[in-house]
């Protein structure tokens, strides 16, 4: 199961449009997991329509409709595996032990919020935390980023970040 990871995509604000290359691995995911800051109702409504399973959530940038159609914090099981998805995690500082506390029946968490990409796992093993960045304002990255990871018999593989060139 091929799974597609972004958050804040902020558009129209950041830029006009999703990049290419996010859009070309569309077609290809299985799941699509957004962690929030939309702002636009068009993204939501593109990637509902484009993708086989979506979760998403919505962010502090997010108004009344997108916060009418997502929810704060969004959990599926998929192969085993059980996600959450929320937007902000708080400082970077102790995230695994609050994060681990927050949801203790989750073993894999997509956020968002900070712009930064992050890989981590708990001292314990036992949750993955995963914040694909930004595809359209990489903020003080060197680049605009988005995941994509594989589930294979009920383990998470092939996580990659995918940095994206500079836009014109």
């Amino acid at each position: 199961m091929r799974l597609l990871l972004m958050s804040d995509t902020h558009l129209p604000r950041r830029a006009k449009a999703l990049p290419q290359e996010l859009l070309e691995q569309l077609p290809h995911a299985d799941v699509v997991f957004h962690a929030g800051d939309w702002v636009d109702t068009a993204t939501l409504d593109l990637l509902e329509a484009g993708s086989t399973r979506l979760f998403g959530v919505y962010g502090n940038n997010d108004g009344p409709e997108l916060r009418a159609r997502l929810p704060e914090v969004a959990r599926v099981e998929l192969d085993g595996l059980r996600f959450g998805v929320v937007h902000e995690t708080g400082a970077a500082q102790g995230r695994e032990r609050r994060c681990a506390e927050r949801f203790p029946d989750v073993d894999v968490l997509v956020f968002g919020h900070s712009h930064i990409p992050w890989d981590s796992t708990t001292d314990d093993g036992r949750l993955r935390l995963l914040n694909p960045g930004s595809p359209t304002d990489r903020r003080t990255q060197p680049y605009c980023t988005f995941m994509t990871a594989e589930i294979e018999a009920g383990r998470l593989t092939a996580v990659e970040l995918h940095k994206l060139p500079p836009r014109r």
